[in-house]
């Protein structure tokens, strides 16, 4: 009885870790910026598709939607602004992305995105994603070819990039002793 308390305690302990990390890492990531109107150029996308392939589907997704209501309570933790109008802004539609895809970036790693190249080809998808979400609600506010000219283009390349930045991160700590789960 003992024993099965203690485990259920530090199960608890690092799955509090664990989002508490995720959180974290995802407010760092809200502010290596480059600010850019109406959408800034962040790390967000990285960090939310790493929260969720390191976390797993169910502790990313937690991490991310904790972090979101955070943002939601006006807590300082977005690039571009806190509280409600973040998600009711020109970045919403990125938002409100965010849990989709880090929840299958935690689905694809553990069952089809195990190599390199399949990692780096789910997390081009899950950039697409987010940026396809992303335009369909900047659209409604500025139009579908501005929000694509300011909302999608300059985020292609750094979408290329930082699928793969992300895929050899996942690497390295593969080679480290990451457990799949």
């Amino acid at each position: 009885m003992q024993a099965s308390i203690m485990t259920g305690r530090i199960q608890l302990l690092r799955k509090t870790a664990i989002l508490i990390a995720g959180v974290a890492l995802l407010t760092a990531s809200s502010y290596a910026a480059v600010p850019m109107v109406p959408v800034p150029i962040t790390l967000q996308t990285l960090a939310v598709l790493l929260v969720g392939a390191v976390a797993g589907p169910r502790m990313g997704l937690a991490a991310i939607v904790s972090w979101l209501g955070l943002a939601a309570l006006g807590a300082p933790v977005l690039a571009n602004g806190n509280g409600a109008a973040a998600f009711v802004g020109p970045t919403a539609g990125f938002l409100f992305s965010f849990p989709i895809a880090g929840f299958l970036a935690g689905v694809a790693t553990r069952t089809i995105a195990k190599s390199h190249v399949s990692r780096f080809g789910a997390f081009m998808a899950l950039h697409a994603l987010i940026l396809a979400m992303g335009w369909a609600w900047l659209a409604t506010i500025i139009g579908p070819e501005a929000a694509f000219l300011s909302g999608v283009a300059p985020f292609i390349v750094g979408g290329v990039i930082k699928s793969a930045l992300g895929a050899a991160i996942l690497a390295a700590l593969d080679k480290n002793g990451r457990s799949a789960k």
